[in-house]
């Protein structure tokens, strides 16, 4: 499977049709690129989303922290970008990614809906590496 890589030109192309909300962002959602299975939602800015095409690593912007996120800089767990759609409003981006390491979720689970809404409850469906 080969890892998308833009030219910096082609990227900035590719960006302008992406509609950032008035914060500058635009949701972005992680798939397994094999099995489609969704692994998390985060935000990216102009830069980050630039940075993603480019590198074809997965980098995010951080509401919490403000600043750049490169997904698995810190825990190994990184995600290689092999496809990106973008929606029919323009206002969100489906990247299909390789998962390198076990989780994608900051929580050590393979990704980040592991609740499930049962009889008005909230029930955790998939346990944690180390409860495994």
């Amino acid at each position: 499977m080969n890892v998308l890589h833009l030219s910096s030109e082609v990227a900035e192309e590719a960006i302008q049709a992406v509609k950032f909300d008035d914060k500058g962002l635009v949701l972005a959602v992680a798939c397994d690129y094999a099995a489609g299975d969704i692994l998390m939602v985060a935000w990216m800015n102009r830069s980050t989303l630039l940075q993603t095409l480019v590198t074809g690593r997965m980098t995010y912007w951080s509401r919490s922290r403000q600043e750049i996120w490169v997904k698995g800089l810190t825990s190994g767990n990184t995600q290689d970008v092999v496809g990106v759609e973008l929606d029919c409003d323009g206002d969100a981006l489906r990247f299909r990614v390789i998962q390198h390491g076990h989780s994608a979720c900051h929580t050590g689970r393979r990704h980040c809906f592991f609740r499930t809404l049962s009889e008005g409850k909230w029930t955790e469906t998939c346990a944690t590496p180390s409860e495994s």
